[in-house]
């Protein structure tokens, strides 16, 4: 995202709202260490033909310029650690976009500034006048983030021998709108004018606005876009470059690319983009024309003077439906005619559930709208607190004292607080009279609090957390920490809320090892505190309250199908897909258990239909349907006129928290972009850059002409297997619900996914069981992209890494991009078919070498 910076703030909110109670963070596990002796690039995830850097943290690609038989990557780099902080600009060249050379940092961050995302370009006309026409110089447009302000501008640095060494321009810096989200310059030469254009960023607005400029100093603004599309989070790393329509130069579209995070259209951060026309001043997106929802039988709408037959629990939602907007709630839309169902009385403080009587499912989909608050419901939680499960307490705080637990710094004070402290929100959810709090004068203040020595002899650490929301393993954590041999091994954060909920850790890898409690906080911004109370050991796993604002569906007593807003208090489209629980009984419950920001829930019109409906971010378009593409941007100046993306392989939602070491961050292999008509559509497709073919090894190993029915089975046999791969694969449809491929197949069912399901036509990458996954709540689960057949054939092309696997499918109109962490043996591929039969007419397997050699 951007920068990675004024993004971080979006991040931390985004973090919170995906787990109940607490960020949690298994330890870095045994295949995740890195051995001293480990020689470089050879490391237990590391990916052998993407780009990463030698060591340290990266996130956005920036810079993105071809000059001199070399094309550019800069990157958002901090040179000081594995976690977002001192943002940099890093730098690597390549001549093919596959073989990267790592070169010395480009822009430092200094004592003002840190250098944020932007672009760079080659002042062939020295407009500048940083070199000369001779020697024309490389020019960097960056944000510049003023660490005393938040203060965002854009500002130049310029280099003279090829980008290896940079000079800021002392005019900088040279757009200042006094906006902390002002950000992320994507500049280019626009021929028709002979002038330079900037797209950037406003994000907190979802707008995009375009400038001009004679000299890359002196700018003037043109237009705005925006709000438009998916606009569920921040709008980031913009970019803008025409195409041609099939091929055909005579029709030229424009594409304008508009990173988002969080409200990607598989969670978290994603590459969103329009087609349209650009005048040079201004650009005008195609006219999709209005949204209509399938047609279906209304089973509640919320236009009685009650709710009928739906009963209620708490006082959130009322005792009757809402006419819109409730007391001290902002402007409420998207609802249809007079009512909603509404759990904004009293504000977000209060809770309670609305629950419709049970029914028999008749139908194939629910479709609804909801809004408010972005806070999902996850398995495990329960709706009310119970007393703690049986087991040794090793802290309550009720003695007046810390004991012998010992403290640094002044956050926690010499004794734990006994309740909410001065100008502190409410604070509730703890056990008894005491707790720990380290909002002790504020945010401001800083330090630990550490136990004594203790033998982990249960299964789990349980205890209560709230406060900030900033994990371990980032710049300024407010974490509780679980300490073996003096290294993390466990993390959990609050979420933003002053509301203490259950956490636990699963400890019995660590039985009979010597452990203890570290309470962190070394933040000293918002949300800067934690609080923390009754630590213990147990048999028994602490069920979290939950801290959902969420419409469900339930069957048998388990909600089999959720649904949230998006931190809106506008209504959209969702659907419930109800087939596989045709004939049994079940309940629609809306739940609001949140007391924090956006803790509210908004609903209306519920309908049985056949055709599922579809939000906004469904019927916007992607770049990349994965769960890791982001800050998606093109490279200029290619010598062949090719136009070529790249995008950060990683997702706010738990970029801090991926199980690599001695880097965190990966790139996308770079892409080749093109726009093809599909279904009657422009759309933007993709596929990986030529050069990756030098990367094969030999021959494939092939299959051709298999029909496999209702099972898996290894697709060739050990000349398939491997961690690096390049997979060609095409099926005939026959009668089979779902078909694909599996790879990095291994012991206890270890698999990734890459299938097609032909009743919903969906590309699908299924990564939850793809090998660690438990550092985030969020990062197991499928993700899906639309794709039809084509002339009853379905077409694949997989790339699959140390980490990683890309599923170009079709022309390249879908793509999904996800990270995976398998045990290394886990190497298998295999053929599968469920529900049917299916036809491999044909699939090429070849190795991949690495890039690094």
């Amino acid at each position: 995202m951007s920068s990675g910076r004024g993004s971080r703030h979006v991040r931390t909110r985004m973090i919170a709202a995906v787990t109940t109670v607490c960020a949690l963070s298994a330890a870095p596990l045994a295949p995740q260490a890195v051995a001293a002796d480990t020689p470089p690039y050879s490391e237990t995830y590391r990916p052998q033909f993407h780009f990463t850097p030698e060591k340290n943290w990266m996130n956005d690609p920036n810079g993105l310029v071809y000059y001199e038989g070399e094309y550019h990557l800069f990157y958002q780099y901090n040179p000081n650690g594995d976690s977002w902080g001192d943002m940099s600009w890093g730098h690597a060249v390549s001549k093919d976009l596959v073989h990267w050379q790592q070169l010395p940092l480009a822009l430092s961050h200094d004592d003002k500034e840190m250098v944020f995302s932007g672009s760079a370009v080659v002042d062939r006309n020295n407009t500048t006048g940083f070199g000369t026409k001779k020697n024309p110089p490389m020019v960097a447009i960056y944000t510049s983030h003023a660490k005393d302000t938040g203060i965002q501008a854009q500002s130049l640095a310029y280099s003279t021998d090829r980008g290896r060494t940079w000079t800021r321009y002392r005019g900088n810096p040279v757009i200042d709108i006094g906006s902390k989200d002002f950000r992320d310059p994507k500049v280019q030469w626009y021929a028709p004018t002979k002038s330079w254009l900037m797209t950037v960023s406003m994000s907190a607005e979802h707008k995009v606005r375009f400038y001009t400029s004679q000299n890359l100093k002196d700018w003037k603004q043109q237009s705005e876009f925006g709000p438009a599309g998916a606009t569920g989070g921040v709008w980031e790393c913009p970019d803008l470059f025409p195409l041609a329509v099939d091929g055909n130069t005579k029709k030229i579209k424009w594409v304008l690319v508009v990173n988002i995070n969080p409200g990607g259209i598989a969670g978290g951060s994603a590459a969103q983009y329009f087609v349209g026309d650009f005048d040079g001043k201004k650009f005008t997106a195609d006219d999709k024309g209005t949204y209509t929802p399938p047609p279906g039988t209304v089973v509640q709408d919320f236009e009685g003077a009650g709710f009928g037959a739906w009963t209620t629990t708490g006082t959130a939602f009322g005792t009757a439906p809402a006419a819109g907007a409730l007391a001290g709630q902002g402007a409420v839309d998207g609802f249809d005619g007079r009512g909603l169902a509404n759990s904004f009385h009293s504000g977000d403080s209060a809770t309670g559930t609305l629950t419709s009587p049970s029914f028999a499912v008749d139908s194939k989909y629910l479709n609804f709208t909801v809004g408010g608050g972005r806070h999902p419901h996850v398995d495990g939680t329960v709706l009310e607190q119970g007393p703690p499960p049986e087991g040794t307490v090793l802290a309550d705080f009720e003695g007046g004292t810390y004991g012998d637990w010992t403290t640094t710094g002044t956050a926690f004070g010499t004794a734990p607080a006994t309740g909410t402290l001065p100008d502190q929100q409410e604070v509730s959810g703890y056990r008894g009279n005491g707790l720990v709090d380290s909002y002790l004068n504020g945010d401001s203040t800083t330090g630990t609090l550490t136990s004594p020595e203790f033998t982990i002899d249960k299964t789990y650490v349980n205890f209560l957390i709230g406060g900030g929301n900033h994990p371990a393993g980032s710049g300024n954590p407010t974490a509780v920490e679980l300490l073996v041999d003096g290294k993390v091994v466990r993390s959990a954060t609050g979420q933003d809320g002053e509301a203490l909920g259950w956490a636990s850790w699963d400890v019995r890898d660590l039985a009979g090892r010597k452990a203890q409690i570290k309470i962190v906080d070394e933040n000293s911004g918002g949300w800067g505190h934690l609080n923390v109370d009754h630590i213990m050991l147990s048999d028994t796993r602490a069920q979290p309250v939950s801290q959902e604002t969420a419409v469900n569906l339930i069957v048998d007593g388990k909600v089999v199908r959720s649904a949230t807003g998006a931190n809106s208090e506008t209504l959209d489209w969702a659907s419930f897909d109800l087939r596989p629980y045709a004939g049994k009984q079940a309940r629609i419950q809306l739940v609001d258990m949140n007391t924090t920001g956006w803790g509210h829930l908004l609903a209306d019109r519920f309908t049985t239909a056949d055709a599922p409906a579809k939000s906004v971010v469904q019927r916007a378009d992607w770049a990349d349907y994965g769960k890791d593409y982001y800050a998606a941007v093109s490279w200029e100046d290619d010598p062949g006129g090719k136009r070529y993306m790249i995008g950060w392989m990683n997702n706010w939602d738990y970029g801090g928290a991926v199980p690599t070491s001695p880097w965190r961050g990966a790139q996308s292999i770079p892409r080749e972009m093109a726009l093809r008509t599909v279904d009657g559509r422009v759309r933007l497709t993709s596929r990986p850059v030529n050069s990756v073919s030098s990367l094969r090894q030999k021959k494939p190993a092939s299959a051709a002409g298999i029909t496999v029915k209702n099972t898996s089975r290894p697709l060739i046999g050990p000349a398939a297997r491997g961690k690096a791969l390049d997979i060609e694969a095409t099926f005939s449809l026959k009668d089979a619900r779902r078909f694909g491929l599996k790879v990095r197949t291994g012991a206890n069912g270890e698999e990734t996914v890459i299938g097609y399901d032909t009743t919903t036509q969906e590309l699908y990458v299924d990564r939850t069981h793809s090998g660690a996954v438990d550092f985030n709540s969020t990062f197991p689960g499928v993700q899906t992209a639309p794709l039809k057949a084509e002339n009853g054939k379905v077409r694949l092309r997989i790339l699959v890494d140390w980490s990683s696997v890309e599923a170009f499918g079709g022309s390249g109109e879908a793509t999904i991009t996800d990270q995976i962490f398998p045990d290394p043996a886990s190497q298998g591929v295999e053929v599968f078919a469920e529900n049917g039969s299916v036809k491999l007419d044909r699939a090429d397997v070849w190795h991949l070498g690495s890039a690094h050699k």
